[in-house]
């Protein structure tokens, strides 16, 4: 089955540099965004994912490099924003030899920026993929733990995702306890299934989505209620976990959201960015997913760079329930939404980063 992402009109522009090829082994087009390095090098993952047209790739990674620079900037990380996307054209399946042909092409396409964007695996990619970019780039992180890599980033994504559902848990239900919860989780990837798992075990009442059918394997194991994909936000909830591709938050879903909260880990799941005040004007709690789920990001950057073992790093992480806390406090004292103050916490560090952007020196 391909799964493709929804179109969205393109964002401002605001990118210190953006490189798009078609590559020329595979012949699949790719876009390299470099969103800010005003922190430093900037870091985002690799995307391969289905699009209807080159044009949703470019804005999509576009979208994801912007949200990149507010993802590490609220962690605290000496990083920017970037991202990267392959583009796979509706019905394309690659056979091994052409994946491998393209995750070459983008460790051409990442070499190119000369140490201005690091990669590391994403929706649709691996820590196999990322072995095979290294082929090409020195600039990756997150290779595979047999070759000395730091891995898979999922597990660090999920716990963050967790603790932060938990902190959200506090203000909509007066507890940060998971059981007897109503949590429906929309995508069963790499972190919605290890959320699903965590939850289940520790008593939450779960609802399940995921575009592959396949998945309704986990909802049984686990004895989670599968409901079909576009259907799970009728489902009433405690917590609405978007865990999937971006996008889905439409105006036309938060009307009908019956949630108390969304908190997930997908990235951009607001369709358009006045859905937070549109959920807001609802009296739905929004944990803003940039600093939700930033545990990966946290994990892999630190990893690359040795500072601290990786308990003292999955600490840190462990942290991002205190952040979104912090996050709702600000906003209720500002009388704004938790979006616009996580923004604001985003800013406030990009301001006072004491350096200029990489591509000006």
């Amino acid at each position: 089955m391909t799964h493709t992402v929804p179109s969205l009109p393109l964002p401002d522009f605001s990118h210190e540099r953006v490189e798009v090829i078609t590559g020329r082994r595979s012949g699949l087009f790719i876009a390299v965004a470099l969103h800010s390095s005003v922190l430093g090098s900037a870091l985002g993952g690799a995307r391969l994912w289905t699009y209807p047209h080159w044009s949703d790739a470019l804005g999509d990674a576009l979208r994801l490099s912007a949200a990149m620079t507010l993802k590490n900037a609220a962690a605290g990380l000496d990083a920017g924003g970037g991202k990267s996307v392959i583009a796979l054209p509706p019905g394309t399946m690659l056979d091994a030899d052409r994946r491998r042909a393209a995750f070459l092409d983008l460790g051409d396409a990442v070499e190119s920026l000369h140490g201005l964007y690091r990669t590391a695996e994403d929706v649709g990619s691996t820590t196999d993929d990322m072995l095979i970019v290294s082929e090409r780039t020195e600039h990756v992180v997150g290779l595979p733990d047999a070759v000395g890599g730091s891995g898979e980033p999922a597990g660090p994504t999920s716990l963050g995702v967790y603790e932060s559902i938990r902190a959200t848990l506090e203000r909509v239900a007066g507890s940060a306890d998971v059981e007897g919860r109503r949590i429906t989780i929309s995508g069963l990837g790499q972190v919605g299934s290890r959320l699903a798992v965590r939850l289940s075990a520790e008593g939450a009442h779960l609802t399940v989505t995921d575009v592959n059918p396949s998945k309704r394997d986990l909802a049984t194991q686990l004895g989670a209620h599968w409901i079909a994909p576009g259907e799970e936000h009728l489902v009433p909830a405690d917590v609405f976990v978007p865990a999937g591709i971006g996008g889905l938050l439409t105006d036309e879903v938060i009307d009908a959201l019956d949630a108390k909260a969304v908190c997930g880990p997908a990235n951009n799941p607001l369709a358009d960015h006045s859905g937070a005040e549109r959920l807001a004007g609802r009296g739905i709690l929004y944990a803003p997913d940039f600093v939700v789920n930033a545990g990966g990001v946290i994990y892999l950057d630190l990893e690359a760079k040795h500072l601290g073992s990786r308990t003292a790093i999955m600490e840190r992480v462990g942290q991002i329930g205190d952040t979104v806390r912090r996050i709702f406090d600000e906003a209720e004292v500002r009388g704004v939404t938790p979006l616009e103050a996580a923004e604001g916490l985003a800013a406030e560090r990009l301001a006072a980063g004491g350096r200029q952007p990489a591509l000006a020196r």
